[in-house]
């Protein structure tokens, strides 16, 4: 049932406040990964840091840091959410390689070598070109590999993530992205992508955002969980998981922060239409507390087993951290 698996969303930036917690907590999630930064930079980071902690302070009944996989076990044992952090672009480093063991001692779990655009370290999948890892993508890898990084390529264009897949000592995720034969959207991976994703032993985490999904904000369950089962039948169900790119109850700001950052002047509407100006539609079946629970009901009503679906919504992701981050001294 449900209520036995580890619960895991493999990426979210909703507004984070008491009553999105609770609403986690009721929702049976045992851990989120939470997007601390898109483009802010490292002394920025800190400050993005400051605030969780005090959020940890305030909240202490309900949320609780990760640093390792075995805290999001404590997390289910005393009925927490845990929180585990990540970046959606490299730009927390600077251009300074030695600041990423400084920021995973901070609790910087995760972070993608690109958002969109081209990188220090990459090419983002908005670009038409693409040139691969760089000279400075290729050390911060084997550093990120040192010191218990996880790679996330969600926003990169395809040589560059098979590269960064390859480079990779330990396996790299995507924490929220679909396949491309879904819906044909730039962010979305290949089959070769996904592939390679897999057999280097990295996760996929599927994301709920509509631009990305079949039929958009129409996407019922039943179309979602058979992307799942198609996927699976491609790959196997030990890479699938789901990392729901959920940004509830965020302001338009915030959207144009995302794609804008500092280094456009005119909105960009990354997929190329001025239609995806706003916020999609939400799902009305994956929003609410049920979310979760209802991917669940719908991955076994669609053919998975209890395990299989188990392993989809959270087992994988722990199986994936246990392996890829170190034991917390």
């Amino acid at each position: 049932m449900y209520q036995q698996h580890v619960v895991i969303d493999g990426l979210q930036y909703s507004k984070w406040n008491r009553d999105y917690f609770m609403m986690l907590h009721a929702s049976g999630i045992h851990a989120v990964h939470v997007t601390l930064v898109y483009h802010e930079d490292a002394r920025t980071t800190l400050t993005r840091f400051a605030e969780w902690n005090l959020l940890f302070e305030q909240h202490s009944d309900l949320i609780m840091p990760v640093y390792s996989a075995e805290d999001i076990e404590s997390a289910k044992a005393s009925g927490k959410v845990g929180i585990f952090f990540g970046a959606q672009n490299c730009s927390p480093i600077d251009d300074e390689i030695g600041l990423i063991g400084v920021m995973r001692r901070q609790g910087l779990l995760i972070m993608q070598l690109t958002y969109n655009n081209q990188s220090l370290l990459a090419t983002g999948c908005y670009e038409k070109q693409d040139t691969g890892i760089t000279r400075f993508g290729r050390q911060a890898i084997a550093e990120m590999n040192r010191v218990g990084m996880i790679i996330d390529m969600s926003h990169s264009a395809e040589k560059s993530t098979l590269e960064a897949i390859e480079i990779s000592e330990r396996p790299i995720c995507i924490s929220h992205a679909n396949p491309l034969f879904a819906h044909k959207a730039l962010r979305n991976k290949s089959d070769t992508v996904i592939k390679a994703l897999a057999a280097k032993g990295g996760i996929l985490g599927f994301s709920l955002y509509p631009f990305h999904l079949p039929n958009g904000s129409q996407c019922t369950l039943e179309d979602f969980c058979q992307m799942v089962a198609q996927t699976a039948d491609l790959v196997g169900t030990d890479a699938l998981a789901i990392g729901s790119d959920l940004c509830l109850n965020q302001p338009i700001s915030v959207l144009e922060w995302m794609r804008n950052g500092r280094w456009s002047k005119v909105m960009d509407y990354g997929e190329g239409s001025s239609s995806n100006a706003g916020w999609p539609d939400s799902l009305p079946w994956f929003t609410g507390k049920s979310g979760m629970e209802n991917i669940y009901n719908g991955l076994v009503k669609t053919g998975f087993n209890e395990q299989e679906a188990g392993k989809i919504i959270g087992g994988n992701w722990l199986a994936f951290l246990r392996h890829s981050l170190p034991t917390r001294q």
